[in-house]
């Protein structure tokens, strides 16, 4: 069961792959900031951009994820990452945590690829927007709860103020939040169908984890 209570309630001790992410992605923004030089080169490097993914540079798909434009960029999706999160992770289990943010991160990258603009794109939004769709389809059953209202009407609003932001604000790759959110909501409903103390619910967590991150990307590469 997921309340407004879990949420907000952070533990590092229980929620290492969301503090590690943190750490992750603060960590190559500060370096990128204080080392301009070596943060032009991990941006050339490492950027999504769709030439050169189609040239072969297939691991800028992945790496984009870990990087970030501005200071304001990365504040939000690190204070999302913080927000969503530890409910996750705690639902699911650190490994599951870990496959279905990479899997939405992929699934965002991979839309954005096929119909954004031929811009560089970078940041983690696709897969925060991925956990927001996962804790909307966790929650879902629960809304004739109280509490599970509560979340859900809260992960409503905020879901549709971040998808009405690209109306009002250019550069934002709302096809990358798309494909994370379909991702996100996709993963987390069929792992709501698997008990969650079944033997072996991890393995068919991450393999389902898996097999939206190969769709997506296969798509990505066969269109």
């Amino acid at each position: 069961m997921i309340d407004a209570r879990t949420i907000r309630r952070v533990d590092t001790a229980t929620t290492p792959v969301t503090w590690g992410l943190i750490a992750i992605n603060v960590a190559i923004y500060l370096i990128a900031r204080l080392d301009p030089a070596t943060g032009r080169e991990i941006f050339i490097n490492a950027a999504q951009y769709k030439p050169l993914i189609d040239d072969g540079e297939f691991w800028r798909i992945f790496t984009a994820m870990f990087l970030h434009a501005n200071l304001t960029h990365v504040l939000f999706n690190m204070w999302a990452l913080y927000l969503f999160g530890p409910a996750l992770e705690r639902r699911f289990g650190s490994v599951s945590f870990a496959a279905i943010y990479l899997a939405a991160g992929l699934g965002g990258g991979s839309l954005y690829h096929l119909f954004g603009r031929l811009d560089p794109a970078v940041g983690a939004s696709g897969a925060i927007f991925g956990l927001m769709g996962a804790l909307l389809a966790a929650t879902y059953r629960q809304r004739h709860t109280p509490a599970g209202r509560a979340v859900f009407s809260q992960l409503m609003l905020l879901l549709l103020i971040n998808l009405t932001l690209p109306f009002v604000i250019s550069n934002i790759a709302w096809e990358a939040h798309l494909g994370g959110l379909v991702a996100g909501v996709a993963i987390s409903a069929a792992w709501d169908k698997i008990p969650h103390r079944q033997p072996g619910a991890v393995l068919q967590r991450v393999i389902i984890a898996t097999t939206v991150s190969i769709v997506a990307v296969g798509a990505m590469l066969i269109l």
